[in-house]
């Protein structure tokens, strides 16, 4: 059979003639489609600010400060010369003495929460001995450990610390159970015929199979250590931004408060970032994790 591609050349040439409007109207959608993420995140906040702005401006009485007054108060606490009062350039003492306790307690609920949860989530006895007493205590809010922690660890960061642990611990423990329960059996028994047996499996099978949903857990272990900080920090420690914000509500700074809140919340956003970059690079295998 014949073939024509007498049209051949007049199709390149058509392509090749593309009209010039065309390349602009690419670049501006693949330049939309980069900046619509970023347009779209900020949209909210920007929204949020201005009614705000529109709410607080000009009342004299207002117990909320306007968004200036707390922009001016966040650089003060930052770098001073506004205001020189105690809390000016204060700012990076409080970040890090929190960071180090937000990180410190949170590690050592992963060093713990992690192998518990693979025990209790792969050994029958030690899910019936450990899960029950697990299942009681989870319910107990951190701020109830509050008063206990300080008869304990007596007023000071390692009660600060004990609450972060805890605030950390239960999200890592039962997301790590729940990924090591839900490994498909196929996966022991195509392990079991290659000779990896007994506790092999654990390194072999059940730690990588159950990583994404440990992963998970991390994230809101690493939330929740920064959701309590501020109780923990109520424990008499002199610096930290949860006891900036407690001094702050006392002394009637509601710009100061507001200040520790958005100070937490950036921290908090960078940790979480933090982990989901890890996480994607160790579980690039897995098509399920995002």
């Amino acid at each position: 059979m014949l073939i024509d591609n007498s049209h051949a050349p007049a199709a390149i040439s058509t392509a090749a003639a593309d009209p010039p409007a065309a390349e602009p109207a690419r670049k501006a959608a693949f330049s939309w489609s980069r900046l619509q993420g970023p347009v779209l995140a900020v949209t909210l906040p920007i929204l949020i600010l201005i009614a705000w702005h529109v709410m607080t401006t000009g009342r004299a009485y207002s117990l909320i400060p306007p968004p200036l007054d707390v922009a001016k108060a966040l650089y003060d606490l930052a770098f001073g010369g506004i205001n020189d009062d105690a809390f000016s350039s204060t700012l990076m003492t409080h970040v890090f003495a929190s960071v180090s306790r937000v990180y410190g307690g949170f590690a050592l609920a992963l060093i713990v929460a992690l192998p518990l949860g693979l025990m209790i989530g792969r050994v029958p006895l030690v899910r019936q001995m450990l899960d029950p007493m697990l299942q009681i205590l989870r319910p107990i809010p951190v701020t109830a450990w509050l008063p206990l922690a300080m008869i304990l660890f007596g007023i000071g960061p390692k009660s600060a610390f004990f609450l972060v642990f805890l605030g950390a611990f239960y999200p890592i423990l039962i997301n790590t159970v729940f990924g090591v329960r839900s490994v498909e059996p196929r996966l022991f028994e195509a392990a079991s015929m290659l000779g990896c047996q007994g506790s092999m499996q654990f390194a072999k099978v059940v730690l990588p199979a159950s990583l994404p949903a440990i992963f998970t857990g991390l994230r809101l272990g690493l939330g929740f250590a920064w959701v309590v900080i501020v109780i923990g920090e109520m424990t008499g420690v002199p610096t930290g931004l949860g006891a900036m914000i407690m001094e702050a509500r006392q002394l009637s700074r509601t710009e100061i408060v507001i200040c520790g809140m958005v100070a937490i919340g950036i921290a908090g956003f960078i940790s979480d970032r933090i982990v989901m970059l890890i996480g994607r690079r160790l579980l690039a295998w897995s098509p399920n994790h995002v």
